[in-house]
């Protein structure tokens, strides 16, 4: 026993393990101790016997983290003896956290073996409050005899002095981005708590996020992978700073297609989609553009953007959004941007140029312009399918401008160019009818001007209602012969489509 003494005097846990042991031990036996779920396990263990028997021990930032968890387990305080191993634990992590950057994230490693003891001593804790309170400070405070303290980004703004001034903030960021999910979560929290501003904590969380899913290999994984990828996307969700403008609508739009993906919560799904909804008339079209993952489908994510506008238009549907023409013109431009895509399938297209209301759209050029460039990418549509494309557009909205292109257009089905044709006669007739009835009354107005002249008592009133009855019925004759030919166009039509 002489041997485990120096080991047994320094840890309070042991010296209770031995006395069990004497108290208990039959005199013909060995007794033995093992000890379970060590901190660090055996290489640990190795350095804490070193320590206690006064050997040199190298304590780095690799090892720092389980060497002062061992020394609470084996609860090496400075009442069993002066300058025990929490003490000189405790001095030299502080050090680290207080003078080095890089080193921090040498301690996050060295936990991920020691999970649960790390965050009961709140070694996580304080790494990640270490982070915040350096991410917090102006890098300029920075001097240069603090090696590396910012870390290699920094290094290369100092390089690059003219965009120092412009990415300056968010210098931590690719160190951060090495970080596991509940590493990487503890940090956002500290940073939230420190007061850094919510623009760079969104930043921040959407960096983490664009390395991680870059390295997911997307339908290549089993059912753990699955729920690990579940937990982490709710997760980041759940972290998201709530100020308005904190987070691209981009971002929130990767975001929300990758929880569809791993059909995570529906409450948080709703929500985050009703987030993006409420963003909608702040967007851009380029804001919409969501890729997708693989090759076999389209080149961007159409149906993620009809659902958010459809829940746009149901929030606005009680209470109508004075900028729904904004979010209209919105999905008229980011339709003219996909339509393009070859693999992109009529229904999807439809269904979004048809996600919100017809009074969604001053003039429908914009939407013209959109299935235009869908027929032209997609040249072998039939005239059934063609028809369908341009149902969501309204002929009526169109400048004479667009109409004129449309009525010469080939690539629209034969039903728009009729009724365009018949809606150009009705116009043109309408124009004639009243440059006619404007010429009539303006005649019989001098007329009757002239008359009164030469003999006030000529034109009785009675005389003046039976001539304007006369202009009446003759302007009846031209509309009814007017809707003649309409019902003949719209017979023609019937006939074409039979």
């Amino acid at each position: 026993m002489g041997s485990q003494l120096p080991m047994v005097s320094r840890s309070g846990y042991l010296n209770r393990l031995v006395f069990q042991r004497i108290c208990i031990r039959d005199k013909n036996t060995v007794s033995t101790i093992q000890i379970d779920n060590f901190p660090g396990g055996a290489e640990i263990f190795e350095l804490v016997v070193k320590f206690c028997y006064g050997w040199k021990v190298d304590l780095t930032a690799a090892n720092i983290a389980p060497a002062y968890c061992a020394a609470y387990f084996l609860e090496m305080s400075d009442d069993l003896e002066q300058g025990n191993l929490i003490s000189k634990a405790e001095t030299f992590l502080s050090f680290i956290l207080l003078t080095s950057w890089k080193e921090i994230f040498q301690i996050f490693k060295s936990c991920e073996t020691i999970a649960s003891w790390a965050k009961k001593l709140q070694v996580l804790k304080r790494c990640s409050e270490a982070i915040a309170w350096k991410a917090s400070m102006d890098p300029k405070t920075f001097t240069a005899g603090d090696d590396d303290s910012l870390g290699y980004n920094a290094q290369s703004n100092n390089a690059k002095n003219s965009q120092h001034s412009c990415i300056a903030e968010n210098w931590w960021f690719e160190d951060v981005s090495f970080l596991r999910i509940d590493h990487f979560l503890e940090v956002i929290e500290s940073t939230k708590r420190k007061g850094v501003r919510s623009e760079l904590v969104g930043s921040c969380i959407a960096h983490w996020t664009e390395k991680w899913i870059s390295q997911i290999p997307f339908g290549q994984h089993n059912q753990p992978t699955h729920q690990l990828l579940k937990v982490t996307a709710e997760s980041l969700i759940k972290v998201l700073p709530a100020e308005k403008n904190s987070v691209s609508c981009n971002f929130l739009l990767h975001l929300l297609k990758l929880g569809i993906m791993m059909r995570i919560e529906f409450e948080l799904l709703n929500k985050l989609e009703q987030r993006i909804a409420l963003m909608l008339e702040q967007c851009s079209a380029s804001d919409l553009l969501v890729r997708n993952y693989g090759n076999t489908d389209t080149v961007y994510d159409v149906r993620i953007i009809t659902r958010v506008v459809e829940s746009y238009v149901s929030s606005v549907l009680n209470n109508p959004a004075p900028r729904i023409y904004v979010v209209g013109r919105l999905v008229d431009e980011y339709l003219t941007m996909i339509a393009k895509d070859e693999k992109l399938p009529i229904k999807h297209f439809q269904l979004l140029a048809e996600a919100l209301p017809k009074d969604a759209r001053y003039c429908d050029d914009n939407l013209y312009r959109a299935i235009d460039m869908y027929l032209k990418a997609h040249p072998k549509l039939t005239e059934e399918e063609r028809t369908s494309v341009c149902k969501a557009m309204d002929y009526h909205k169109l400048s004479e401008e667009a109409r004129q292109h449309a009525m010469k257009n080939e690539r629209l089905p034969l039903y728009i160019s009729m009724r365009l044709a018949l809606l150009e006669q009705v116009n043109m007739t309408k124009s004639s009818t009243n440059n006619r009835s404007n010429y009539r009354r303006t005649k019989t107005q001098t007329i009757i001007r002239i008359s009164k002249g030469l003999d006030k008592g000529c034109m009785t009133p009675q005389k003046e209602l039976t001539m304007m009855k006369k202009e009446v019925e003759n302007m009846k004759v031209q509309l009814n012969a007017l809707q003649k030919c309409k019902i003949q166009l719209q017979r023609q039509i019937k006939g074409c489509t039979i």
